[in-house]
């Protein structure tokens, strides 16, 4: 048992390392490629994972030969155009200038049903509403409405907004991110100088703060649904 525990282990430990080395991606992100390898890869581990008189090796070495691939092709698209049009296909465009494309949406294998389905998702169940729509290499739908269709920002009233950036973390599960307060210049005695003066003594009690561009502290307490 000790030793079936062991080889699950090794294998589990193994693939997590093969799957960061090869790439951050959801897995509805992952080029067709990808996708083969990762399945292969979990078809390869579960083989000795089971049976026990299958040598460990036998499932390590090709996982291994798999990610050396996988990472060669990775290069490989990115020297390449031939290569990564090969490996990963190219988009295809269903809807250009707000008119249907046929014969790419026969060549893409997709149906009027599938392609209003996406839309919907998308947030425009009114075809019209569409200029492109462009099916990615990853088979995900990339909508770009019609210019009258599109939500209006400030730019489009000419008004100015400041910059707003992005909230630095400073306590995640009561525990303190010291890199993150050396990233803004703070100390984490301004940090508790802070929560005390909002009644907060235990730093450790803290679900969560963040520190926006403005210098405005956001907190919650682990348990209080609340708020601040």
């Amino acid at each position: 048992m000790l030793i079936l525990i062991a080889r699950t282990l090794i294998l589990y430990i193994l693939i997590i390392a093969v799957m960061r080395l090869m790439g951050k991606r959801q897995i509805g992100e992952l080029q067709p490629s990808e996708l083969v390898v990762a399945i292969l890869i979990a078809d390869l581990a579960a083989v000795p994972m089971q049976d026990k008189d299958i040598p460990l090796l036998n499932g390590i070495v090709p996982i291994l030969v798999l990610m050396v691939g996988e990472i060669f092709a990775s290069f490989l698209t990115l020297r390449s155009k031939i290569a990564r049009e090969i490996i990963s296909g190219r988009p295809t465009v269903l809807i250009s200038g707000g008119r249907i494309s046929w014969q790419e949406l026969k060549s893409a294998r997709v149906n009027m049903e599938d392609l209003l389905e996406q839309l919907r998702i998308k947030g425009y169940p009114d075809i019209s509403d569409v200029e492109f729509a462009v099916l990615e290499t990853s088979g995900e739908l990339s909508v770009i409405p019609k210019s009258q269709r599109r939500p209006v920002c400030p730019a489009d009233l000419g008004i100015d907004t400041e910059y707003e950036g992005l909230p630095v973390s400073l306590v995640v599960d009561g525990k303190v991110n010291r890199e993150n307060l050396k990233l803004v210049n703070l100390s984490e005695e301004w940090l508790r100088e802070q929560l005390a003066a909002r009644g907060i003594s235990d730093v450790g009690k803290v679900g969560f703060a963040s520190l926006n561009t403005k210098g405005e502290l956001f907190y919650q307490v682990m348990g209080d649904d609340s708020g601040p």
